[in-house]
């Protein structure tokens, strides 16, 4: 391992924390000076992105274990247009707990002073006022754990470090039927069953969608098997029932995506009851050795090529579940590694179906195409596979071909950084961060535009690629739908206003026609890194943290990937290979990009006495936006650990 790769970077004084305002402070700002004394993690994040979730659940224990010493701050610096609305973050912090004071950082201002380049990056800053660590990505709960003791034994000694409470203020306590409601199904009675998921349970309302039945879970974030009252989710998402096909072989009437206990559970509506299905309640890290809970034959670091007992796999926040025919299997939406799954209960097994676990938008086979966030999945009549692909703002298919293949395409989306509310033809209509889709009896599909708060409608062609219109506006962050159809052939739309904790009934217009609408392209705006055209070293920072080092006991420790869009704009140095250093050769002739960087370091406890070594997983998608500049710089430099 070169020294580049493992030297920290300069330590510097922190700078001030300015936006357009604090949450979770009782309405006071809150200055460096306020948190003189204490260890302060900045968390920058913003709230549509997965990798940033996961790092508010790592940060949780650490939170409550050092509240007296330790203020976390989190940093909204937004990549939606949607996101950047206050009253929308509010709600996004009331929605995932967040317990420490946020400021509201609309215009990067704090992100670009900090030189942040992704969600998730997370600043340590010492009692005395110092940057001591900058991190991205997700997987340093150990590192921030043993670095945090270190800061705090170290200024107690020096009695630079304060004890006692911090800024937080909690917000006044909210109560309703639904909280943060995410997707519903119709019961065979009639009823229908919703993810309640700022209550960590499912509600059983009646046909009305407002009177509750009965709930399904004590309410209490765990995850626990059991009877209705014993169990426990963690922010269940999606919902599916069991085909009659399938009863012989499954006790259960519905299959659950419990978003955050990374598993899939299900539950028998005769008592209620709740069993674990899928997974093992730990999150799957990318490369990580402990994917597989015992060794699997044909196990790799990836996962990607798993077939076995679902209980002895990691899964990283399961979205959506829906049901194919053609495959046998219950299709899931993996938002957490941007990769699809095939749940089989009737054999028992688990297979990767889609996904590389990059993060964007390419079509293909399903095994080379590239995913984002996918967060809603319904099966067409036809057996298409439509997902609701959301970080890149798309709605596209799955095609499936001989045996358990499937062929990704996209219908509407553009990339990672393209957004709006344009209609029209699909190949330049454009979406903001859709959540649900739900296949209409004639070919359509209805999309939950969940950051426009609205419905649109992609509707096929003969030949051409479709159009889009919109069906209804003005919705508090649309994330489920349910299609019904009555008798006489009208449709209604059932719609999980998750943002307005309701379910919401639309009688779609006679023939699905909708408004032609164009409210303008977005691109996610971040500062630009100027570089030179030829040779730039790119040098990802790694510092394994005290008392750990490289963990090279299955291959390489470090892994790096790079791709660029538009792929003219690397000459030389695009690929995968294991040093955390490269040389780029840039083209001069385009002006301008962006370089996609994926790193991956491993590392685990050094003393050679501990027979069970604790191993922990670093990594991090970095999408950097450069422009290329005579006499620009010639090292890029991006911190995963330093």
């Amino acid at each position: 391992m070169s020294d580049q790769s493992t030297r920290r970077l300069p330590r510097v004084r922190a700078s001030e924390l300015v936006g357009r305002g604090w949450l979770n402070t009782g309405g006071k700002d809150v200055t460096l000076a306020d948190l003189r004394g204490k260890v302060v993690i900045l968390d920058f994040w913003t709230f549509c992105c997965i990798n940033c979730l996961h790092v508010l659940d790592e940060l949780r224990e650490l939170e409550e274990q050092h509240r007296d010493v330790l203020v976390i701050v989190g940093v909204h610096s937004p990549k939606f247009v949607h996101e950047a609305d206050p009253v929308a973050l509010a709600a996004a912090v009331e929605r995932y707990e967040v317990h420490h004071p946020v400021l509201d950082d609309p215009q990067l201002t704090t992100w670009s002073a900090y030189s942040a380049r992704a969600w998730p990056t997370l600043v340590v800053i010492d009692p005395e006022g110092y940057i001591v660590a900058h991190m991205a990505g997700e997987g340093h709960k150990h590192n921030l754990a043993v670095l945090v003791r270190e800061l705090v034994a170290e200024h107690e000694a020096k009695g630079t470090l304060h004890r006692g409470d911090g800024p937080y203020v909690p917000p006044p306590a909210t109560s309703s039927t639904l909280r943060f409601p995410a997707k519903a199904v119709r019961l065979p009675n009639g009823n229908l069953l919703v993810a309640d998921a700022g209550h960590h349970s499912l509600a059983e309302l009646a046909p009305d969608g407002e009177t509750l039945v009965r709930r399904i879970g004590s309410g209490e974030r765990g995850l626990a098997d059991g009877g209705p009252d014993d169990a426990r989710f963690s922010e269940p998402n999606g919902l599916c029932l069991v085909p009659d096909e399938l009863r012989p072989w499954v006790d259960a009437d519905v299959v659950v995506a419990d978003t955050v206990n990374h598993a899939i559970r299900t539950v028998r509506l005769s008592d209620g009851a709740v069993t674990t299905v899928a997974g093992t309640g730990r999150q799957f890290m990318v490369g990580g050795a402990e994917n597989v809970v015992d060794d699997h034959p044909t196990a790799d670091r990836t996962g990607s090529d798993y077939a076995g007992d679902p209980l002895r796999i990691n899964l990283t926040s399961p979205w959506d579940v829906a049901w194919s025919q053609d495959l046998a299997a219950f299709v899931v939406a993996m938002a957490g590694n941007h990769t699809i799954w095939a749940l089989d209960l009737k054999e028992g097994s688990i297979t990767h179906l889609a996904g590389t676990m990059n993060e964007g938008l390419l079509d293909g086979p399903g095994r080379d195409a590239w995913f984002a966030q996918t967060s809603g999945l319904a099966v067409g009549p036809d057996g298409r596979i439509w997902l609701a692909d959301s970080e890149v703002s798309a709605l596209r298919w799955l095609e499936p071909t001989d045996g358990a293949s499937v062929t990704a395409r996209t219908a509407v989306g553009a990339g990672l950084f393209d957004f709006g509310h344009r209609d029209g033809p699909a190949d330049q209509a454009l979406l903001q961060h859709p959540l649900a889709v739900a296949a209409l009896p004639d070919g359509s599909v209805a999309i939950a535009d969940t950051y426009n708060g609205a419905i649109r409608r992609w509707a096929p062609a003969p030949d051409g690629p479709g159009e889009v219109t919109t069906l209804a506006r003005d919705l508090a962050e649309p994330s489920g739908l349910l299609v019904e159809v009555h008798d006489d052939g009208a449709l209604d739309l059932l719609v999980v206003e998750s943002a307005a904790h309701r379910l919401t009934r639309l009688r779609l217009p006679v023939g699905l026609t909708g408004e032609i609408l164009d409210a303008g392209a977005h691109r996610t705006q971040r500062p630009v890194s100027e570089i030179g055209g030829g040779e730039v070293r790119l040098d990802v920072v790694f510092t394994p943290a005290t008392g750990q080092k490289y963990d090279d006991r299955y291959g390489p420790s470090t892994r790096l990937q790079v791709s660029a869009s538009p792929p003219e704009l690397l000459l030389d140095g695009a690929g995968d290979d294991v040093p955390l250093e490269r040389v780029l050769r840039i083209n001069p002739e385009v002006t301008e990009g962006v370089l996609h960087v994926t790193a991956q370091a491993a590392s685990c406890d050094a003393d050679p006495s501990i027979e069970f070594p604790a191993c922990h997983l670093n990594q991090q998608d970095w999408g950097v936006p450069v422009r290329v500049v005579d006499g620009g710089p010639a090292v890029l430099t991006l911190p995963l650990h330093g």
